[in-house]
């Protein structure tokens, strides 16, 4: 399977499935990524790529020092489930 790709321009993490893109679009706000929405190609639900994508923006996002807002419900969930991220989260003011 390819690989998870920051691409600034689109304000979007994309992944490669197939010839079709999944996405994680967020908005940018200093060293803060909000997340906001999360989609996985048609046909492709229940195979686990939303999974994957996430996983490997947030690898990008703790490498670079980063934080993030989990707006998106996906984003969210893959939060609550997953302990070792929640450090990312930003701290809300």
């Amino acid at each position: 399977m390819a690989q998870v790709i920051d691409r600034p321009e689109r304000n979007a993490f994309t992944l490669e499935v197939d010839g079709d893109t999944a996405l994680a679009a967020y908005r940018r706000e200093g060293q803060v990524l909000s997340f906001v929405h999360t989609e996985v190609p048609e046909g492709h639900e229940g195979e686990g790529i939303g999974t994957k994508l996430i996983a490997g923006a947030l690898d990008q996002v703790r490498e670079r020092g980063e934080r993030i807002v989990p707006l998106c419900s996906f984003v969210r969930h893959y939060v609550d489930t997953h302990p070792e991220v929640a450090d990312l989260v930003a701290e809300r003011r």
